[in-house]
Protein backbone atom coordinates (compact mmCIF):
# COMPACT_ATOMS: atom_id res chain seq x y z
CA UNK A 1 0.00 0.00 0.00
CA UNK A 2 2.63 2.53 0.79
CA UNK A 3 4.38 1.43 -2.32
CA UNK A 4 1.29 1.97 -3.91
CA UNK A 5 0.96 5.67 -2.28
CA UNK A 6 4.51 6.51 -3.13
CA UNK A 7 4.20 6.04 -6.72
CA UNK A 8 0.74 8.20 -6.98
CA UNK A 9 2.75 10.49 -5.38
CA UNK A 10 5.71 10.40 -7.55
CA UNK A 11 3.36 10.26 -10.66
CA UNK A 12 2.10 14.10 -9.57
CA UNK A 13 5.42 15.31 -7.99
CA UNK A 14 7.54 14.68 -10.97
CA UNK A 15 5.71 16.33 -13.41
CA UNK A 16 4.75 19.02 -11.63
CA UNK A 17 8.68 19.26 -10.20
CA UNK A 18 9.52 19.23 -13.86
CA UNK A 19 6.53 21.46 -14.82
CA UNK A 20 7.52 24.13 -12.54
CA UNK A 21 11.47 24.05 -13.45
CA UNK A 22 10.17 24.64 -17.23
CA UNK A 23 7.60 27.07 -16.41
CA UNK A 24 10.00 28.97 -14.05
CA UNK A 25 12.92 29.39 -17.14
CA UNK A 26 10.06 29.99 -19.16
CA UNK A 27 8.96 33.29 -16.87
CA UNK A 28 12.72 34.43 -16.68
CA UNK A 29 13.19 34.18 -20.51
CA UNK A 30 9.67 35.70 -20.93
CA UNK A 31 10.54 38.75 -18.35
CA UNK A 32 13.83 39.42 -20.79
CA UNK A 33 11.70 39.53 -23.59
CA UNK A 34 8.57 41.63 -22.43
CA UNK A 35 10.22 44.64 -23.03
CA UNK A 36 10.52 44.01 -26.59
CA UNK A 37 7.12 42.40 -27.01
CA UNK A 38 5.76 45.42 -25.56
CA UNK A 39 7.42 47.71 -27.85
CA UNK A 40 6.09 45.67 -30.61
CA UNK A 41 2.50 45.71 -29.60
CA UNK A 42 2.80 49.78 -29.02
CA UNK A 43 3.81 49.64 -32.96
CA UNK A 44 1.07 47.14 -34.11
CA UNK A 45 -1.25 49.12 -32.30
CA UNK A 46 -0.04 52.42 -33.81
CA UNK A 47 -0.20 50.53 -37.07
CA UNK A 48 -3.79 49.66 -37.33
CA UNK A 49 -4.84 52.88 -35.95
CA UNK A 50 -2.97 54.51 -38.78
CA UNK A 51 -5.20 51.90 -40.75
CA UNK A 52 -8.39 53.05 -39.78
CA UNK A 53 -7.54 56.62 -39.86
CA UNK A 54 -6.98 55.67 -43.16
CA UNK A 55 -9.75 53.41 -44.22
CA UNK A 56 -12.08 56.48 -42.78
CA UNK A 57 -10.40 59.07 -44.84
CA UNK A 58 -10.63 56.56 -48.07
CA UNK A 59 -14.22 56.20 -47.03
CA UNK A 60 -15.01 59.89 -46.83
CA UNK A 61 -13.33 60.46 -50.44
CA UNK A 62 -15.38 57.42 -51.72
CA UNK A 63 -18.68 59.31 -50.32
CA UNK A 64 -18.16 62.07 -52.37
CA UNK A 65 -17.14 60.80 -55.16
CA UNK A 66 -20.77 58.82 -55.05
CA UNK A 67 -22.64 61.55 -55.15
CA UNK A 68 -21.11 62.43 -58.45
CA UNK A 69 -22.20 59.25 -60.18
CA UNK A 70 -25.64 60.20 -60.31
CA UNK A 71 -25.03 63.28 -61.21
CA UNK A 72 -22.68 62.04 -64.01
CA UNK A 73 -25.63 59.69 -65.30
CA UNK A 74 -27.73 62.28 -65.91
CA UNK A 75 -25.58 64.49 -67.84
CA UNK A 76 -24.53 61.17 -70.19
CA UNK A 77 -28.27 60.77 -70.50
CA UNK A 78 -29.36 64.60 -70.63
CA UNK A 79 -26.20 66.02 -72.28
CA UNK A 80 -24.95 69.58 -71.34
CA UNK A 81 -26.40 72.30 -73.66
CA UNK A 82 -28.58 73.32 -70.81
CA UNK A 83 -26.87 75.59 -68.93
CA UNK A 84 -29.39 76.32 -66.13
CA UNK A 85 -29.94 72.50 -65.54
CA UNK A 86 -26.05 71.51 -65.50
CA UNK A 87 -25.36 74.21 -62.79
CA UNK A 88 -29.01 72.48 -60.82
CA UNK A 89 -27.16 69.19 -61.10
CA UNK A 90 -23.62 71.07 -59.40
CA UNK A 91 -25.61 72.77 -56.77
CA UNK A 92 -26.90 69.38 -55.70
CA UNK A 93 -23.87 67.66 -55.39
CA UNK A 94 -22.53 70.81 -53.36
CA UNK A 95 -25.29 70.84 -51.03
CA UNK A 96 -25.16 66.82 -50.53
CA UNK A 97 -21.19 66.48 -49.56
CA UNK A 98 -18.52 68.43 -48.21
CA UNK A 99 -17.15 69.49 -50.77
CA UNK A 100 -16.73 73.37 -51.38
CA UNK A 101 -16.57 73.48 -55.27
CA UNK A 102 -18.20 71.47 -58.51
CA UNK A 103 -16.89 72.18 -61.93
CA UNK A 104 -18.18 70.60 -65.05
CA UNK A 105 -15.72 71.63 -67.87
CA UNK A 106 -15.40 69.77 -71.56
CA UNK A 107 -11.93 68.20 -72.46
CA UNK A 108 -10.51 71.82 -73.44
CA UNK A 109 -10.93 72.79 -69.78
CA UNK A 110 -14.08 75.03 -69.89
CA UNK A 111 -17.09 75.05 -68.39
CA UNK A 112 -19.05 76.03 -65.08
CA UNK A 113 -18.82 76.21 -61.46
CA UNK A 114 -22.11 75.26 -59.40
CA UNK A 115 -22.53 79.25 -59.17
CA UNK A 116 -22.83 79.88 -63.09
CA UNK A 117 -19.63 81.03 -63.60
CA UNK A 118 -18.10 80.38 -66.21
CA UNK A 119 -14.22 78.87 -65.17
CA UNK A 120 -11.29 77.89 -67.54
CA UNK A 121 -9.14 74.59 -65.62
CA UNK A 122 -6.74 74.40 -68.86
CA UNK A 123 -4.00 76.57 -67.43
CA UNK A 124 -3.81 74.59 -63.96
CA UNK A 125 -1.19 72.68 -62.14
CA UNK A 126 -3.87 69.69 -62.54
CA UNK A 127 -5.10 69.51 -65.85
CA UNK A 128 -3.06 68.09 -67.23
CA UNK A 129 -3.43 64.78 -64.96
CA UNK A 130 -7.21 64.75 -65.96
CA UNK A 131 -5.89 63.35 -69.36
CA UNK A 132 -4.90 60.07 -67.42
CA UNK A 133 -7.50 57.40 -68.41
CA UNK A 134 -8.15 56.89 -64.74
CA UNK A 135 -7.10 59.84 -62.61
CA UNK A 136 -10.06 59.71 -59.67
CA UNK A 137 -8.04 61.80 -57.36
CA UNK A 138 -5.92 64.87 -57.51
CA UNK A 139 -4.02 66.92 -55.19
CA UNK A 140 -3.78 70.53 -55.71
CA UNK A 141 -3.02 73.82 -54.20
CA UNK A 142 -5.06 76.40 -56.03
CA UNK A 143 -6.70 78.56 -53.67
CA UNK A 144 -6.29 75.62 -50.60
CA UNK A 145 -5.17 72.50 -50.58
CA UNK A 146 -7.91 70.35 -52.23
CA UNK A 147 -8.09 66.60 -53.49
CA UNK A 148 -10.17 67.31 -56.26
CA UNK A 149 -12.32 64.01 -57.25
CA UNK A 150 -12.50 63.67 -60.79
CA UNK A 151 -15.27 61.73 -62.98
CA UNK A 152 -14.63 61.33 -66.45
CA UNK A 153 -17.65 61.98 -68.69
CA UNK A 154 -17.34 59.93 -72.20
CA UNK A 155 -20.33 59.19 -74.20
CA UNK A 156 -21.06 59.40 -77.98
CA UNK A 157 -22.10 63.06 -77.74
CA UNK A 158 -20.67 64.20 -74.56
CA UNK A 159 -16.84 64.26 -73.67
CA UNK A 160 -15.62 66.41 -70.26
CA UNK A 161 -15.23 66.24 -66.73
CA UNK A 162 -17.18 66.78 -63.08
CA UNK A 163 -14.56 67.82 -60.73
CA UNK A 164 -15.47 67.95 -57.38
CA UNK A 165 -13.23 70.17 -54.91
CA UNK A 166 -12.66 68.25 -51.67
CA UNK A 167 -10.83 70.44 -48.80
CA UNK A 168 -8.11 69.26 -46.47
CA UNK A 169 -9.45 71.24 -43.94
CA UNK A 170 -11.59 68.24 -43.64
CA UNK A 171 -9.11 66.03 -42.71
CA UNK A 172 -7.72 68.39 -40.08
CA UNK A 173 -10.36 67.34 -37.60
CA UNK A 174 -9.72 63.31 -38.48
CA UNK A 175 -7.67 62.96 -35.00
CA UNK A 176 -10.60 64.76 -32.53
CA UNK A 177 -11.32 62.66 -29.84
CA UNK A 178 -8.76 60.23 -30.83
CA UNK A 179 -7.30 59.42 -27.57
CA UNK A 180 -3.28 60.80 -28.32
CA UNK A 181 -1.33 62.70 -26.51
CA UNK A 182 -1.43 67.16 -27.67
CA UNK A 183 1.56 66.55 -29.74
CA UNK A 184 0.40 63.87 -31.91
CA UNK A 185 -0.59 64.51 -35.56
CA UNK A 186 -1.55 62.61 -38.53
CA UNK A 187 -0.86 63.72 -42.24
CA UNK A 188 -0.73 62.55 -45.74
CA UNK A 189 2.00 62.60 -47.82
CA UNK A 190 3.01 61.89 -51.35
CA UNK A 191 5.92 59.80 -52.48
CA UNK A 192 8.17 62.40 -52.48
CA UNK A 193 7.38 62.90 -48.82
CA UNK A 194 5.63 66.53 -49.82
CA UNK A 195 2.71 66.96 -46.95
CA UNK A 196 -0.77 67.07 -47.72
CA UNK A 197 -2.46 67.08 -44.86
CA UNK A 198 -2.28 67.86 -41.15
CA UNK A 199 -4.43 66.75 -38.50
CA UNK A 200 -3.63 67.15 -34.80
CA UNK A 201 -0.73 69.26 -33.43
CA UNK A 202 1.21 71.99 -35.88
CA UNK A 203 4.39 72.29 -34.06
CA UNK A 204 6.10 69.36 -34.17
CA UNK A 205 9.47 69.34 -36.50
CA UNK A 206 8.30 67.03 -38.50
CA UNK A 207 5.89 69.39 -40.26
CA UNK A 208 7.88 72.72 -39.95
CA UNK A 209 9.03 72.97 -43.76
CA UNK A 210 5.96 71.28 -45.93
CA UNK A 211 8.16 67.71 -46.76
CA UNK A 212 8.17 65.29 -44.21
CA UNK A 213 10.92 63.20 -45.28
CA UNK A 214 13.17 65.98 -45.97
CA UNK A 215 12.26 67.90 -42.74
CA UNK A 216 13.62 64.48 -40.72
CA UNK A 217 16.48 64.04 -43.10
CA UNK A 218 19.16 66.18 -41.36
CA UNK A 219 18.94 64.08 -38.04
CA UNK A 220 18.00 60.85 -39.34
CA UNK A 221 19.23 59.86 -42.70
CA UNK A 222 19.03 56.49 -42.39
CA UNK A 223 15.87 56.57 -41.39
CA UNK A 224 14.74 59.11 -43.50
CA UNK A 225 16.48 56.34 -46.62
CA UNK A 226 14.62 53.81 -44.95
CA UNK A 227 11.64 55.33 -45.18
CA UNK A 228 11.88 56.15 -48.55
CA UNK A 229 12.67 52.38 -49.47
CA UNK A 230 9.25 51.68 -47.82
CA UNK A 231 7.23 53.73 -48.73
CA UNK A 232 8.34 52.85 -52.57
CA UNK A 233 7.42 49.83 -51.98
CA UNK A 234 4.41 50.38 -50.44
CA UNK A 235 5.08 49.03 -46.95
CA UNK A 236 3.39 49.38 -43.61
CA UNK A 237 6.28 50.25 -40.90
CA UNK A 238 6.67 52.12 -38.01
CA UNK A 239 10.27 54.42 -37.34
CA UNK A 240 11.70 56.06 -34.63
CA UNK A 241 13.25 59.42 -35.24
CA UNK A 242 14.96 62.48 -32.87
CA UNK A 243 14.33 66.16 -33.91
CA UNK A 244 15.97 68.35 -31.23
CA UNK A 245 14.51 67.84 -28.18
CA UNK A 246 11.85 66.12 -29.76
CA UNK A 247 11.55 62.30 -30.16
CA UNK A 248 8.54 60.63 -32.58
CA UNK A 249 7.74 57.24 -33.66
CA UNK A 250 5.79 57.58 -37.04
CA UNK A 251 3.63 54.29 -38.28
CA UNK A 252 3.17 54.82 -41.73
CA UNK A 253 0.69 53.03 -44.58
CA UNK A 254 -0.32 53.27 -47.94
CA UNK A 255 -3.61 54.79 -48.89
CA UNK A 256 -3.70 52.92 -51.56
CA UNK A 257 -4.21 55.88 -54.25
CA UNK A 258 -1.30 58.31 -56.46
CA UNK A 259 1.13 56.14 -53.67
CA UNK A 260 0.11 58.77 -51.42
CA UNK A 261 0.89 57.59 -47.22
CA UNK A 262 -0.42 57.89 -44.21
CA UNK A 263 1.87 59.08 -41.43
CA UNK A 264 0.84 58.67 -37.92
CA UNK A 265 3.33 61.00 -35.50
CA UNK A 266 3.61 60.18 -31.93
CA UNK A 267 5.76 61.40 -28.92
CA UNK A 268 8.13 58.74 -27.73
CA UNK A 269 6.63 59.73 -24.15
CA UNK A 270 3.14 58.28 -25.28
CA UNK A 271 5.16 55.40 -26.16
CA UNK A 272 7.04 54.78 -22.98
CA UNK A 273 3.78 54.99 -21.03
CA UNK A 274 2.22 52.39 -23.58
CA UNK A 275 5.60 50.04 -23.20
CA UNK A 276 4.91 50.27 -19.40
CA UNK A 277 0.86 49.55 -19.42
CA UNK A 278 2.16 46.77 -21.57
CA UNK A 279 4.59 45.50 -19.07
CA UNK A 280 2.01 46.05 -16.04
CA UNK A 281 -0.34 44.01 -17.89
CA UNK A 282 2.51 41.06 -18.08
CA UNK A 283 3.45 41.02 -14.34
CA UNK A 284 -0.22 40.50 -13.75
CA UNK A 285 0.15 37.54 -16.06
CA UNK A 286 3.15 36.15 -14.43
CA UNK A 287 1.01 36.30 -10.85
CA UNK A 288 -1.63 34.56 -12.62
CA UNK A 289 0.50 31.89 -13.86
CA UNK A 290 2.18 31.28 -10.49
CA UNK A 291 -0.74 30.79 -8.94
CA UNK A 292 -2.12 28.48 -11.76
CA UNK A 293 0.99 26.29 -11.14
CA UNK A 294 0.59 26.21 -7.21
CA UNK A 295 -3.39 24.90 -7.76
CA UNK A 296 -2.23 22.34 -10.43
CA UNK A 297 -3.04 19.69 -8.50
CA UNK A 298 -6.19 20.73 -7.02
CA UNK A 299 -8.04 22.14 -10.15
CA UNK A 300 -6.53 19.32 -12.84
CA UNK A 301 -10.39 17.14 -12.97
CA UNK A 302 -11.75 20.91 -13.23
CA UNK A 303 -9.64 21.61 -15.89
CA UNK A 304 -9.97 18.53 -18.32
CA UNK A 305 -13.76 19.53 -17.70
CA UNK A 306 -13.83 22.61 -18.49
CA UNK A 307 -11.77 22.20 -21.60
CA UNK A 308 -14.20 19.24 -22.87
CA UNK A 309 -17.37 21.54 -22.45
CA UNK A 310 -15.23 24.50 -24.06
CA UNK A 311 -14.38 22.58 -26.63
CA UNK A 312 -17.90 21.24 -27.48
CA UNK A 313 -19.37 25.12 -26.77
CA UNK A 314 -16.62 25.63 -29.54
CA UNK A 315 -17.29 23.02 -31.97
CA UNK A 316 -20.68 23.61 -31.98
CA UNK A 317 -20.01 28.35 -32.53
CA UNK A 318 -18.11 26.99 -35.14
CA UNK A 319 -20.72 24.93 -36.59
CA UNK A 320 -23.03 27.96 -36.46
CA UNK A 321 -20.26 30.30 -38.07
CA UNK A 322 -20.16 27.86 -40.86
CA UNK A 323 -23.88 28.00 -41.55
CA UNK A 324 -24.36 31.28 -40.91
CA UNK A 325 -24.44 33.92 -44.28
CA UNK A 326 -21.96 36.30 -42.60
CA UNK A 327 -24.35 39.70 -44.16
CA UNK A 328 -27.34 38.93 -43.18
CA UNK A 329 -27.05 36.65 -39.97
CA UNK A 330 -29.54 34.23 -41.95
CA UNK A 331 -28.75 30.65 -43.19
CA UNK A 332 -26.33 30.48 -46.16
CA UNK A 333 -27.40 28.67 -48.95
CA UNK A 334 -25.38 25.38 -48.35
CA UNK A 335 -26.98 25.05 -44.27
CA UNK A 336 -30.35 26.38 -46.00
CA UNK A 337 -30.20 23.56 -48.47
CA UNK A 338 -29.29 20.76 -45.65
CA UNK A 339 -31.22 21.75 -43.26
CA UNK A 340 -34.18 21.79 -45.54
CA UNK A 341 -33.37 18.59 -46.80
CA UNK A 342 -33.17 17.05 -43.25
CA UNK A 343 -36.35 18.03 -42.31
CA UNK A 344 -38.33 16.56 -45.80
CA UNK A 345 -36.62 13.16 -45.02
CA UNK A 346 -38.23 13.61 -41.10
CA UNK A 347 -41.41 14.82 -42.09
CA UNK A 348 -42.17 13.52 -45.16
CA UNK A 349 -46.14 14.30 -45.35
CA UNK A 350 -45.71 17.14 -43.60
CA UNK A 351 -47.31 20.24 -45.53
CA UNK A 352 -44.76 22.94 -45.58
CA UNK A 353 -44.25 25.96 -47.91
CA UNK A 354 -41.44 26.93 -49.61
CA UNK A 355 -40.33 31.01 -51.02
CA UNK A 356 -38.30 31.99 -52.87
CA UNK A 357 -38.03 35.70 -53.60
CA UNK A 358 -35.35 38.01 -55.65
CA UNK A 359 -35.36 41.59 -54.86
CA UNK A 360 -36.51 43.52 -57.56
CA UNK A 361 -33.53 45.98 -59.55
CA UNK A 362 -31.24 44.94 -57.23
CA UNK A 363 -28.45 45.70 -59.95
CA UNK A 364 -30.44 49.03 -60.19
CA UNK A 365 -29.81 49.60 -56.33
CA UNK A 366 -26.20 48.73 -56.56
CA UNK A 367 -25.01 50.82 -59.45
CA UNK A 368 -27.38 54.77 -58.17
CA UNK A 369 -26.97 53.85 -54.60
CA UNK A 370 -23.54 51.80 -54.08
CA UNK A 371 -22.37 48.53 -53.38
CA UNK A 372 -23.14 49.47 -49.17
CA UNK A 373 -26.57 50.73 -49.53
CA UNK A 374 -27.12 47.50 -51.53
CA UNK A 375 -25.51 45.73 -48.46
CA UNK A 376 -27.58 47.20 -46.03
CA UNK A 377 -30.63 46.54 -47.81
CA UNK A 378 -29.71 42.81 -47.81
CA UNK A 379 -28.94 43.82 -43.80
CA UNK A 380 -32.02 45.26 -43.05
CA UNK A 381 -33.98 42.44 -44.71
CA UNK A 382 -32.47 39.61 -43.45
CA UNK A 383 -33.18 41.03 -39.95
CA UNK A 384 -36.58 42.44 -40.22
CA UNK A 385 -38.03 39.07 -42.53
CA UNK A 386 -36.26 36.66 -39.41
CA UNK A 387 -38.54 38.88 -37.07
CA UNK A 388 -42.10 37.76 -38.72
CA UNK A 389 -41.49 33.76 -38.73
CA UNK A 390 -40.92 31.26 -36.09
CA UNK A 391 -37.40 30.58 -35.05
CA UNK A 392 -38.32 26.53 -36.33
CA UNK A 393 -38.89 28.32 -39.74
CA UNK A 394 -36.10 27.79 -42.14
CA UNK A 395 -34.59 30.75 -43.25
CA UNK A 396 -31.55 31.70 -45.67
CA UNK A 397 -29.86 33.55 -48.50
CA UNK A 398 -29.05 31.11 -51.34
CA UNK A 399 -27.69 34.03 -53.62
CA UNK A 400 -26.69 37.50 -54.43
CA UNK A 401 -30.03 38.92 -53.79
CA UNK A 402 -32.24 35.97 -53.37
CA UNK A 403 -33.80 34.48 -49.75
CA UNK A 404 -35.76 31.33 -49.08
CA UNK A 405 -38.02 30.55 -46.63
CA UNK A 406 -39.48 27.33 -45.51
CA UNK A 407 -42.12 27.57 -43.72
CA UNK A 408 -43.18 23.99 -41.36
CA UNK A 409 -45.89 22.18 -40.62
CA UNK A 410 -48.75 24.45 -42.54
CA UNK A 411 -51.73 22.57 -41.79
CA UNK A 412 -54.71 23.67 -44.24
CA UNK A 413 -55.45 25.88 -47.49
CA UNK A 414 -56.33 28.56 -45.41
CA UNK A 415 -52.67 28.58 -43.79
CA UNK A 416 -51.31 28.47 -46.62
CA UNK A 417 -53.02 31.96 -48.31
CA UNK A 418 -52.40 33.53 -45.05
CA UNK A 419 -48.15 33.02 -44.87
CA UNK A 420 -48.45 34.10 -48.64
CA UNK A 421 -50.30 37.27 -48.04
CA UNK A 422 -47.71 37.85 -44.67
CA UNK A 423 -45.10 37.63 -46.90
CA UNK A 424 -46.40 39.96 -49.37
CA UNK A 425 -47.61 42.57 -46.52
CA UNK A 426 -44.21 42.59 -45.55
CA UNK A 427 -42.32 43.93 -48.44
CA UNK A 428 -45.30 46.95 -48.75
CA UNK A 429 -43.76 48.23 -45.81
CA UNK A 430 -40.33 46.84 -45.92
CA UNK A 431 -37.46 49.70 -46.16
CA UNK A 432 -33.39 50.07 -45.38
CA UNK A 433 -31.15 52.76 -45.06
CA UNK A 434 -30.30 54.94 -41.71
CA UNK A 435 -30.54 57.95 -43.15
CA UNK A 436 -31.91 57.18 -46.94
CA UNK A 437 -34.74 55.10 -46.60
CA UNK A 438 -35.09 52.82 -49.49
CA UNK A 439 -38.37 50.94 -50.33
CA UNK A 440 -37.11 47.69 -51.65
CA UNK A 441 -39.94 45.41 -53.31
CA UNK A 442 -39.25 41.54 -53.86
CA UNK A 443 -40.89 38.84 -56.48
CA UNK A 444 -41.76 35.80 -54.66
CA UNK A 445 -42.53 31.98 -55.86
CA UNK A 446 -43.91 29.71 -53.70
CA UNK A 447 -44.53 26.06 -53.67
CA UNK A 448 -46.32 23.38 -51.01
CA UNK A 449 -44.38 20.49 -49.89
CA UNK A 450 -45.15 17.55 -50.67
CA UNK A 451 -47.75 17.78 -52.98
CA UNK A 452 -45.52 20.00 -55.64
CA UNK A 453 -42.23 18.13 -54.92
CA UNK A 454 -41.27 15.82 -52.75
CA UNK A 455 -37.97 16.59 -52.62
CA UNK A 456 -35.63 19.86 -52.16
CA UNK A 457 -34.62 19.94 -55.96
CA UNK A 458 -37.92 19.37 -57.63
CA UNK A 459 -39.64 22.17 -55.09
CA UNK A 460 -37.24 23.79 -55.83
CA UNK A 461 -38.04 24.11 -59.39
CA UNK A 462 -41.56 24.68 -58.47
CA UNK A 463 -40.74 27.72 -56.03
CA UNK A 464 -38.68 28.96 -58.97
CA UNK A 465 -41.11 28.38 -61.67
CA UNK A 466 -43.70 30.45 -59.65
CA UNK A 467 -40.88 33.34 -58.89
CA UNK A 468 -40.76 32.89 -62.91
CA UNK A 469 -44.44 33.73 -63.39
CA UNK A 470 -44.30 37.06 -60.90
CA UNK A 471 -41.45 38.63 -62.74
CA UNK A 472 -43.07 37.99 -65.93
CA UNK A 473 -46.30 39.75 -64.62
CA UNK A 474 -44.30 43.03 -63.24
CA UNK A 475 -42.52 42.32 -60.18
CA UNK A 476 -43.50 42.93 -56.88
CA UNK A 477 -45.49 40.33 -56.13
CA UNK A 478 -46.34 36.93 -55.30
CA UNK A 479 -46.75 34.11 -57.42
CA UNK A 480 -48.07 30.20 -56.62
CA UNK A 481 -46.35 27.19 -58.47
CA UNK A 482 -50.05 25.85 -58.69
CA UNK A 483 -52.20 28.15 -61.27
CA UNK A 484 -55.58 26.83 -59.01
CA UNK A 485 -54.07 27.96 -56.09
CA UNK A 486 -52.92 31.50 -57.86
CA UNK A 487 -56.35 32.12 -58.99
CA UNK A 488 -57.76 31.17 -55.42
CA UNK A 489 -55.56 33.92 -53.98
CA UNK A 490 -56.33 36.68 -56.82
CA UNK A 491 -60.22 35.39 -56.05
CA UNK A 492 -59.40 36.36 -52.25
CA UNK A 493 -57.96 39.55 -52.92
CA UNK A 494 -60.64 40.87 -55.41
CA UNK A 495 -63.68 40.04 -52.81
CA UNK A 496 -61.37 41.93 -50.12
CA UNK A 497 -61.32 44.89 -52.38
CA UNK A 498 -64.72 44.61 -53.03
Amino acid sequence: MDNRNKSSVLQWVIPTAIMMVVVMAMLINFSNKSSTEAEETVAKTLLASTESFGSRFINQLDVVKSTAKPVRALLEKEGADDPERVVQLLGIMVECSDVYKVVYCDVNGKGLDQNGAEVSIAGTDYFAALQQPETPYIYTEEGQPTIIIAEHIATENLQGYLLLYYPMLEFSTMMSKSGYDSVSFLTVIDENGKILGVSGAGTSNCLATGNLLEAIEPDNSDTARTMRNRISNGSRATSEITMGKQAHMLAYVPLGINHWELVLGVSQDYVGRQVNYQWRNTKSMVSALIVVIFAFLCIVVIINIVSRIRSNEKRKELEDKADTDLLTGLNNKLATERKIKTYMAQNPQSQSMMFLLDIDNFKKINDTMGHAFGDEVLRSLGIQIGSIFRATDIIGRVGGDEFMIFLKGIPDEEAILKEAKKVETFFKGFQAGEYVKYAATASIGVAIFPQEGADFETLYKAADQGLYKAKKRGKNQLAFYSEERSSTKQEKTADKAE
